[in-house]
């Protein structure tokens, strides 16, 4: 009797577990839907966005793109490129809600959520270089970073939904 109640709950906690985050960002197929579901219909241009950001910031978007990068430790942010500019935007997840996977680099998504802009000051935007530099295990000397008027903001969507493929 001990041995089929130990079956089980085996079998039930088996059942019942979820991946762990670091399984999610080593996810070998990163296809699918992340997040809520995508409602919008009209797709926004990467560029339109950024050129015309007085329109569109605080709006909900749909913007697509290839994925470019992607969050090396926590799979929180994909960066992503529309190929019809040369305008990058990083798109941002709560970290632990979403983990976009690594394998995800390459592939084309969907995009629904909020565009928003984040301004920086001078000691704000060193630590963001210095952060985005430890993602990738580089090391930074604060006091010997370098910067330039475009690294006191940035531009990103916080997405609700993506579709990956």
């Amino acid at each position: 009797m001990k041995k089929i109640t130990f079956l089980i709950q085996v079998i039930f906690i088996g059942c019942f577990s979820t991946p762990t985050e670091q399984e999610l960002l080593n996810k070998s197929n990163p296809n699918g839907i992340y997040g809520e579901k995508i409602t919008l219909s009209e797709k926004q241009k990467i560029n339109a966005l950024i050129l015309n950001e007085e329109k569109y910031l605080d709006e909900n978007v749909f913007i697509s793109g290839k994925i470019i990068e992607v969050c090396p430790m926590r799979g929180c942010w994909v960066k992503i490129n529309d190929k019809s500019s040369n305008y990058n935007l990083r798109i941002k997840v709560t970290d632990g809600d979403i983990v976009f996977p690594l394998s995800a680099k390459g592939k084309q998504a969907d995009i629904q959520g909020v565009f928003t802009k984040l301004e920086f000051s001078e000691d704000q935007a060193r630590k963001w270089k210095m952060h985005l530099a430890e993602e990738k295990g580089i090391k930074l000397n604060l006091d010997e970073i370098v910067l330039d008027p475009s690294d006191l903001f940035e531009f990103r969507v916080n997405a609700h939904g993506t579709k990956i493929y």
